[in-house]
């Protein structure tokens, strides 16, 4: 067994990189996008948090969160988005991956992988390097040669702020070029 610690930092800024189980491409699906917008809003409801930026691909999600002063609980947060998400698949009849009977037994099911990966934003620099990395992520994983062709991002808020050129991610951006594993499958 892992004997990983996570850093928790009341207030906080974190990266968090969550995974379809098996890798399944489920969450740009209209179903995926519609029930994971769903069970962010529900949690954001009784948990607060603001997403800073934010890019779904078929088979994980970066997403990059604040969570309010004074509070550090992002684990009740992914945990919760992950069930609420899973309760309206499942409910609406879609499919999920068989798991192993020990997984069973402890109530996993083939939705989501367990846990998910997180990174304590240390400062402005780190933090402009995850957005970047959240927003180049579809032509890393060759979707598109543009990365203002994929919808399912925060980069085209950051166009309209100003933040980026539409022609940003035309070329891998330097601040991606580190041998950091970002959580990906």
């Amino acid at each position: 067994m892992s004997d990983y610690q996570r850093y928790f930092v009341a207030g906080g800024t974190y990266f968090f990189t969550v995974v379809t189980y098996d890798r399944r491409p489920i969450l740009t699906t209209n179903h995926g996008r519609r029930y994971l917008r769903k069970a962010i809003q529900e949690v954001r409801r009784v948990r607060p948090f603001e997403i800073i930026a934010t890019v779904l691909v078929p088979n994980h999600w970066h997403v990059i969160v604040s969570l309010p002063f004074g509070d550090s609980d992002y684990s009740t947060r992914f945990k919760r988005i992950k069930e609420e998400f899973t309760g309206r698949w499942l409910d609406a009849g879609l499919p999920e991956c068989d798991v192993s009977p020990s997984q069973k037994r402890s109530g996993t099911r083939g939705i989501w992988q367990p846990r998910f990966w997180e990174h304590t934003i240390e400062n402005e620099e780190d933090l402009e390097r995850c957005v970047d990395y959240v927003h180049w992520n579809p032509r890393k994983h060759q979707l598109v040669d543009r990365v203002v062709d994929w919808p399912y991002s925060s980069f085209h808020r950051f166009v309209e702020a100003g933040h980026y050129d539409k022609t940003w991610g035309g070329t891998q951006p330097k601040s991606m070029r580190s041998d950091r594993s970002w959580g990906e499958p």
